[in-house]
């Protein structure tokens, strides 16, 4: 589609737009949140769906949204148990069915008001638009200093493109969503995903807002395994570094073992240094034992692909 005729859909407001909603355990923001969006889409385009996929909820939110009016166009997706987020947009996005995807949270922390400027860039030609946090004040500071150094070691040891403060906060043109539900791997970190799949984009700068109710369920466990994932899922570097220090300690090791052999020689047999023998064997031992955890990451990742169990299970599934 040319950037006119994406101009023209949007003056005429025939453009087909799917907002992609993950909600879990969210059931005091839910009947708020479709009701400013929905008016929203009203006022941009005739024709919408609202997808909302509920990652195992153990509240009312899977009722909340069946309840809503059947005229705010939403199409329910429950889960058997919680798959997590990642998950969730993707079953999104094999269900969607607009010429354009925008993917939010139900908690008020992406703002609707910004969406306008979305659909604007995306008529100027760009494929992706994403939102990009102009701060993160709102957090705790050592999660901002994790998330700093999580993205200057993506940026570093991965050929993707992963912005600092952008997140799942994006609009994407029907060809980005194809070429995203062309892959077939179980294990995904989105962000990544989207740097790697190229396409034109655009970076939109917005506030986030406070939650209106409810709290965030991202821990810092969470948030490490995400990390681990998204290193795991792009680069090998971390083999290859592990292969260069077992190169250095061996060559360390040889270096050593020429200078003992001429020690002995020359002086005789010394006492033998217990303390340097332990500190040796359990610096080694922690090299190894790091090398193998890091390697069964790896092995892990493809464990969990050859078994080629389903992405998602669903149980609920009503609107469609």
């Amino acid at each position: 589609m040319t950037e006119i005729n994406r101009h023209q859909h949007l003056q005429q407001k025939n453009i087909f737009i799917s907002c992609i909603v993950p909600v879990y355990n969210e059931e005091m923001n839910v009947q708020h949140f479709f009701e400013r969006l929905q008016t929203f889409l009203r006022s941009v385009t005739n024709q919408f769906e609202i997808i909302a996929i509920d990652d195992g909820s153990r509240d009312a939110t899977i009722e909340k949204i069946i309840a809503l009016p059947k005229d705010y166009h939403i199409k329910l997706i429950g889960f058997s148990r919680n798959f997590g987020k990642e998950i969730a947009l993707t079953a999104g996005l094999e269900h969607c069915s607009g010429e354009i995807a925008i993917l939010m949270d139900a908690d008020f922390q992406h703002p609707i008001e910004i969406l306008p400027t979305f659909l604007n860039e995306w008529a100027e030609g760009y494929d992706m638009v994403y939102g990009l946090r102009k701060n993160r004040d709102n957090e705790s500071r050592v999660k901002r200093q994790f998330a700093k150094c999580f993205y200057w070691i993506m940026n570093k040891i991965t050929k993707i493109d992963l912005p600092s403060g952008a997140g799942d906060f994006r609009l994407l043109d029907r060809k980005v969503i194809n070429a995203l539900n062309s892959f077939q791997e179980r294990t995904r970190f989105m962000k990544g995903l989207y740097g790697w799949i190229g396409f034109k984009r655009k970076a939109v700068l917005y506030d986030v807002q406070q939650r209106v109710a409810g709290k965030s369920r991202w821990g810092f466990r969470k948030l490490l395994e995400l990390a681990i994932t998204g290193i795991t899922s792009f680069s090998d570097i971390p083999l290859r570094v592990w292969g260069f220090v077992g190169f250095i300690i061996s060559v360390f090791a040889l270096i050593y073992s020429i200078y003992f052999l001429v020690y002995t020689l020359m002086y005789g047999i010394d006492l033998p240094g217990f303390p340097s023998i332990i500190i040796a064997v359990m610096f080694l031992g922690g090299i190894q034992l790091l090398s193998i955890g890091i390697l069964g990451e790896y092995i892990a990742r493809i464990f969990t692909e050859v078994k080629q169990r389903p992405k998602y299970i669903i149980q609920i599934k009503d609107g469609f």
